[in-house]
């Protein structure tokens, strides 16, 4: 790769020439190169910086359960590299990274409690089961399903507006509810017709509007979107610019082979979508709304003098393009083109294996294949190595295609996957390594990876370790709600509690993606926001009310660990916030005492990772 980025260096007056002008590849190569290495090193430093420093024993992989097919291809390969792996993590460890990642928050402490001291040897499988049917899971991966499609009130080319967020929200928390295979859901979305204030997975159809351009670029948008989305294949909104050749020839295998005229073909499924804006007196329900229909004529015409993209112009005696998926295959006769689409891509190989490593991506902080919006479909077939000095795209091809059939078999069902995922010895690797640790066992996945709490669960980890929890009205909702895994999209709430999530980072699902950095403006305001000193506070929390008044000063310091921590604490750290309550000898001075302990309680580093 880094031969390869230094001749891209030194031909960049050529590739600008193929590439056309305003080509973002062109402007910022670095960007699109190393993308794999940076997400790499940044797993690889947090592993480091939050490693645990308590004592662990790393282990041989063949000496460890194997489970399923995970543990046969990741365990098995550290094993054949002679790679040791970290050690299974403790049911303490377990119970808290379980009910983070399927529930979005910590285990009270009597849940806490009755997991440890369960002696049932299938303790774990029981609990994934439980989450995974609980009202906590369908809340928390709705969330992760409305971030997939971009569910949102705004949007910088066009507003789905409040009715249209909710219709889709309300599609979503179904989907998730019914374990609806998400080969329909992807289906659904991309076909739907109907009024966007209607029908929830109309309104899919109303965020590839693209001003500022001809409707083809329109036609591009509504192609480009679940190419990235459901096929990783996000090269195509360079493609839909110019030829692979000349411009992806360093980046994708595949995508250098791709034409425009290509491009142009799978845009043209979507050059009988009509989205008309609802004509209706202000006050009418559906004022603002659109309705997503579909045309009995159309085609691509390559007729464009201005807009988003390089003008398109007449290939020979080509004026107009007709739809042809990227396997050659041709609507029926008679059959609305979009609905072709859409049976083409829930079949396309693609689609399975960019859905099980985006759901991977989000159990682990890195997927078997990076970036997940830019898989090569040329280096992911462990039974098609590509040629040198081209590499697989990930280090576990055969896992790859594993789980992706088994995502097929389970007829695409999220749950299933995730429950696989779980179950595996390697997702309950502990995050902890005694060994030689190196960044190229990263890919690898020999242990598990830290992460910083997202958004929603700082703040429900918040409002549940004090009890206290905010109604909060979203826009056209009948009732409150507390969680904010809730929330219909990311621009709700307002107010303070909002502000903070945006402090960490959740997104837009529009320009902005959710990110998991941290900053020290997150440092800060846990030392001093004010929605996080009134869940601290005794007048507030009955929580803290409730540890305030036990009189068993030990009990009192362990209640308020789980509470905040999801943990139970140290030897040390119990023995010296015990004798901060000890010298507390007035009610003034123990309630203050505990509000301390608090506050040192959500300012520790593990109050913000998952690990």
């Amino acid at each position: 790769m880094k031969i390869q980025h230094f001749v891209l260096l030194l031909t960049g007056s050529l590739y600008a020439q193929i590439s056309g002008e305003n080509c973002t590849f062109t402007a910022n190569p670095d960007e699109f190169l190393l993308r794999e290495e940076r997400t790499i090193a940044d797993v690889h430093l947090r592993a480091m910086k939050y490693a645990s420093k308590a004592a662990t024993k790393s282990a041989n992989a063949a000496d460890l359960p194997w489970r399923n097919f995970i543990d046969e291809e990741i365990l098995g390969r550290l094993g054949r590299d002679k790679i040791p792996a970290a050690a299974l993590t403790t049911d303490a460890e377990f119970v808290r990274r379980i009910y983070l990642d399927l529930a979005g928050r910590l285990p009270k402490p009597a849940e806490y409690r009755e997991f440890v001291g369960d002696t049932d040897p299938t303790k774990r499988e029981a609990l994934v089961d439980r989450l995974l049917n609980s009202p906590d899971y369908l809340n928390r991966w709705s969330t992760w399903l409305g971030d997939l499609v971009q569910n949102n009130r705004t949007a910088f080319n066009a507003n789905q507006n409040v009715n249209g967020r909710n219709t889709m929200y309300d599609y979503l928390r179904q989907a998730v509810v019914e374990d609806k295979s998400i080969r329909d859901l992807a289906w659904e979305l991309i076909a739907a017709a109907g009024n966007n204030y209607d029908s929830g997975p109309a309104n899919w159809s109303v965020r590839t509007i693209t001003p500022g351009g001809p409707v083809q670029d329109r036609y591009d948008t509504a192609f480009i979107r679940p190419a990235t989305i459901f096929l990783g294949l996000g090269h195509y909104d360079c493609l839909a610019c110019h030829n692979g050749r000349g411009h992806l020839d360093i980046l994708s295998v595949w995508g250098r082979g791709v034409t425009r005229m290509e491009a142009y073909k799978m845009s043209a499924f979507f050059a009988r979508l009509n989205i008309g804006g609802r004509t209706a007196p202000a006050g009418d329900k559906y004022q603002g709304s659109f309705d997503i229909t579909d045309r009995a004529t159309g085609t691509y015409d390559l007729n464009t003098g201005f807009g988003n993209r390089p003008n398109r112009i007449r290939v020979g005696a080509t004026l107009n393009v007709t739809p042809e998926y990227r396997d050659g295959k041709t609507p029926s006769a008679g059959q609305p083109w979009r609905e072709a689409f859409a049976d083409s891509l829930t079949a396309d190989p693609m689609f399975a294996k960019n859905m099980v490593n985006r759901i991977w991506k989000q159990l682990f902080q890195l997927g078997l294949a990076e970036p997940v919006d830019s898989l090569d479909p040329a280096r992911l077939d462990p039974d098609k190595p590509p040629d040198a000095p081209w590499t697989f795209q990930t280090q576990h091809p055969v896992l790859m295609r594993r789980l992706a059939e088994h995502f097929v078999a389970s007829n695409y069902s999220l749950r299933e996957t995730v429950r696989a995922i779980v179950l595996s010895t390697t997702y309950q690797l502990s995050s902890r390594y005694d060994g030689k640790w190196s960044i190229d066992y990263v890919p690898l996945f020999a242990r598990h990876y830290a992460r910083r709490l997202e958004a929603e669960e700082v703040h429900d980890v918040l409002s549940q370790g004090s009890g206290n929890w905010a109604n909060y009205m979203p826009q056209g909702f009948a009732a409150t709600v507390q969680s904010a895994w809730l929330l219909p999209d990311t621009t709700e709430p307002g107010g303070g509690a909002g502000a903070l999530m945006n402090t960490f980072l959740r997104g837009n699902r529009d320009t902005v993606v959710r990110r998991g950095d941290g900053s020290i403006l997150q440092s800060l305001t846990m030392m001093n926001d004010v929605f996080i000193r009134d869940r601290i506070r005794n007048a507030s929390s009955p929580n803290i009310r409730a540890v305030v008044a036990m009189t068993d000063n030990n009990a009192a310091v362990e209640e308020l660990f789980l509470w905040y921590l999801g943990r139970v604490p140290t030897e040390t750290e119990r023995a010296k916030a015990a004798s901060a309550l000890s010298r507390a000898t007035t009610p003034a001075l123990r309630t203050a005492t505990v509000e301390d302990l608090a506050w040192v309680l959500v300012n520790k580093t593990d109050f913000l990772i998952k690990e």
